[in-house]
């Protein structure tokens, strides 16, 4: 996924979701509990933007996973003078 800014939004249906800033479509939307609204204590916010931010984290390292690696030998290019 290419580097963007993300913003995270409050939903009329009271979800909090995860978008590209500038677009209206919810990449990642998180749902509270009733009973997990009354025990953060209007704290769910904050605890969103962390389950957000360790998620985005852990999906950028996975991109990087993904990416060739060339430090095997087979992979360096020899120049013969």
């Amino acid at each position: 996924m290419p580097l963007a800014e993300f913003e995270l939004v409050m939903l009329e249906s009271g979800e909090v979701a995860l978008q590209r800033a500038g677009s209206d479509e919810p990449l990642v939307r998180i749902n509270f509990a009733p009973e997990a609204m009354s025990y953060l204590d209007g704290k769910h916010l904050e605890v969103a933007k962390v389950m957000m931010d360790a998620g985005l984290q852990k999906a950028f390292d996975i991109g990087e996973e993904r990416l060739p690696q060339s430090d095997s030998a087979e992979d360096k290019i020899h120049t013969l003078h």
